[in-house]
Parts: C-alpha cells; structure tokens; sequence
C-alpha cells in the first residue's frame, strides 16, 4: 500500500471523512513528522518516523496531520494553538508532538592541550593545520567511546 493510500484509510476510519489530495515522503524533514501545505493541500511525512518508530505513533503524526487538513478545509481553526485544532486532535487520539529521534551522529572531540578547551565536530580536523580558538594552542584528538 503506498503513503496516500494509507493516509486516505486512516482519514476514512478515524474522522469519517474522505482524504482528496497526495500525501509523499519527505526526507528533508528532521525534526517534525509530517507538514500540511495549505497551499495546494497535499501533506508530506517524515520517513524516519515510519522507520524507527511503531506503526501506531506513525498513525497519530498521520491524523496530526489530517486535524489540519478536514479543520482547513472545513473553514476553521486549523492552526497548533487553535481551540478547534486541540479539541479535534484529542478526539482522534493524534500527538500534539513528535517524538525524538534518536540521532546515531558521530562526532570527533578535540581538546586544546593548553587550555583545555573541546571542540565537537561531525567531520575529522587536521590538528596541524587548526590551532586552538582561544589560545592558539595545539588541539589533540580525543578518544570518545
């Protein structure tokens, strides 16, 4: 079953109304699980929810979502700290926020052996070339387990 699908089963079941647009997967998203666009109706998901998360927490980011698409459409208040947008979210049993996710981001430490100073960095520094910020003393790269 694709997205759109899906987000129309749910939309059917949990507000008995039909879901008429596209729903797809974003990838860019990072902190938010799903977007509605006004504009042009459609709504797009974060798939890292759907990945690491459970099958139930993706259904409430998906009627979160829904809340602000039938609430826009039916002329009312479709926004987050709208009265009618937390009255229909409870109803439906949707999240009012995403949950964390858990980021596997590596990161390399270094320690400035004058003054103590640690950098965190995603990516690896030449120690050679990159002296301290504070005292232009030498950084040491540090084991982190």
């Amino acid at each position: 079953m694709n997205l759109t699908d899906y987000v129309k089963e749910v939309s059917r079941q949990d507000f008995g109304i039909e879901f008429q647009h596209t729903a797809s997967w974003n990838s860019r998203l990072q902190t938010t699980g799903g977007r509605f666009f006004p504009e042009d109706g459609h709504l797009d998901f974060n798939p890292k929810f759907c990945k690491k998360g459970d099958a139930a927490t993706f259904r409430k980011i998906v009627r979160h979502e829904l809340c602000h698409y039938h609430l826009y459409y039916a002329g009312k208040g479709y926004r987050h700290g709208d009265k009618d947008f937390k009255d229909l979210l409870l109803q439906v049993n949707g999240v009012r926020y995403a949950p964390s996710i858990q980021s596997n981001t590596f990161y390399h430490y270094y320690q400035c052996e004058s003054c103590g100073q640690v950098y965190q960095r995603k990516r690896r520094m030449n120690t050679e070339k990159y002296a301290c910020g504070n005292c232009h003393g030498k950084l040491r790269h540090q084991n982190q387990s």
